[in-house]
């Protein structure tokens, strides 16, 4: 049976509210005899919380199938000394890099939440201090580049347009750690031990999930739940190979398309 990798926010939740279905879906798919990624840009708690999260909502998994932007980045950035503009529960995933304050050799930037205003993550004097590093010639990478995310209290801002504030005041061009980028959508292919042309990719976000899977010669299954509004994608260039309502259709569309 085809590799599966899933998306996580507004696949199995918004905003921590469960979308219905999501764990029979995910039994159902293993019943099956699909193999399981979780890949998720969420860049405010650490792989194994997310994974505790999932399996609150009914989900079957174990933490190692949870491929995370910061882990990605702990990867890129090991031994080099970063400024991290990031949310303190995520730091921990930072193994094996060096975060400083000033003189640094890269500038990493992640996201807030809903209920970040004690960290201040995005305060002008934080975003400063990153762009003097920039200046002084650090490298500029960021967790991932979303313009916003779908809560329960509707679409929020989210941290692409810092990345890209940055990238303007400094002239550099930041790496993207996360979805999109091919190295993310790699690592969750070598994990799985997966071809790209067998493998399926299900999300809700037409840029991060669907034309970067796409981009990587992945399979795709946009979800009507989340960040999906229909007037995208009839704009949309690059379309999905299959649209479903939500998680719990997949194990369906999947049986009819082997």
């Amino acid at each position: 049976m085809a590799p599966v990798l899933l998306d996580v926010d507004g696949v199995f939740h918004v905003s921590g509210h469960p979308i219905d279905g999501v764990g029979d879906a995910v039994r159902r798919l293993r019943e099956e005899g699909h193999r399981l990624r979780f890949v998720t840009n969420n860049t405010t708690s650490t792989r194994a919380d997310l994974a505790a999260d999932l399996r609150a909502l009914g989900v079957e998994l174990d933490d190692e199938e949870l491929e995370t932007s910061p882990r990605a980045a702990a990867k890129v950035l090991a031994g080099k000394r970063v400024l991290a503009l990031t949310m303190a529960a995520i730091r921990p995933e930072l193994e094996g890099v060096e975060l400083v304050g000033e003189e640094a050799e890269a500038v990493l930037l992640g996201g807030a939440d809903e209920t970040d205003e004690p960290n201040r993550v995005f305060s002008y004097m934080n975003l400063a201090r990153a762009f003097a590093e920039l200046e002084a010639g650090a490298e500029l990478y960021c967790l991932h580049k979303n313009r916003w995310w779908q809560t329960a209290r509707g679409p929020l801002l989210d941290s692409g347009a810092f990345v890209a504030g940055l990238e303007y005041a400094a002239g550099v061009e930041a790496t993207v750690l996360g979805k999109p980028s091919p190295a993310f959508f790699g690592a969750a292919l070598v994990a799985l031990d997966a071809d790209p042309e067998r493998t399926w990719m299900v999300g809700d976000d037409l840029e991060a999930d669907i034309v970067g899977a796409k981009s990587c010669g992945l399979r795709t299954i946009l979800v009507r739940t989340g960040k999906f509004r229909e007037s995208a994608l009839e704009d949309a260039l690059v379309k999905p190979d299959g649209v479903v309502d939500s998680l719990g259709e997949v194990p369906g569309f999947l049986a009819e398309a082997s």
